[in-house]
């Protein structure tokens, strides 16, 4: 039976990993798959006690964002989210694509083949830049790694709680 455990509120999108110039501005590590959406948000919230932060300005740079937040105008005030998680409120996120679920709907269901066999529970959810996500299940195989690509997730059923898998050649050898 899949735990049911209360929908967040807040989805993280980025990590502050330190100040970016004098004024304020920040250097965030990008964890979500739509930075161009950090352009458009109007607010955020930072830390684990999810400040708010009108946002004043971002832009993408490479592989970061550079964001700019209402109050924080000088670098000392920067450094002091250093290492911070940013959110956006569960409302602004993205709309996802039919099939499509967050990270935290999909910790927690249960993994079985196309036969039904059973494979246990996704535990964690690997993104590997430039490459496809992986699924992380535990069960009675022990660990299994599975690829998240239209070849193998054959049904997605979040009311039941379960995902089911085409196991491709090699996908479920032990050795």
């Amino acid at each position: 039976m899949r735990r049911q455990q209360p929908e967040p509120r807040h989805l993280a999108v980025g990590r502050v990993q330190r100040p970016h110039g004098v004024r304020g501005e920040l250097r965030l590590e990008i964890l979500t798959d739509y930075p161009e959406r950090l352009a458009t948000l109007k607010a955020v919230y930072v830390g684990d006690d999810y400040r708010r932060y009108g946002v004043s300005g971002c832009r993408l740079h490479q592989d970061i964002a550079l964001i700019r937040l209402v109050g924080i105008d000088e670098r000392n005030a920067a450094d002091e989210l250093r290492g911070q998680v940013v959110y956006v409120a569960l409302e602004d996120a993205v709309p996802l694509e039919e099939n499509e679920v967050y990270a935290f709907q999909a910790a927690g269901l249960r993994v079985v083949t196309e036969e039904g066999t059973d494979l246990g529970e996704i535990t964690e959810i690997l993104t590997i830049p430039g490459a496809n996500d992986v699924l992380v299940v535990r069960g009675p195989r022990g660990e299994t790694l599975i690829p998240v690509i239209e070849n193998v997730i054959v049904d997605l059923d979040t009311e039941a709680g379960r995902l089911t898998i085409r196991a491709l050649p090699g996908l479920l050898d032990s050795e």
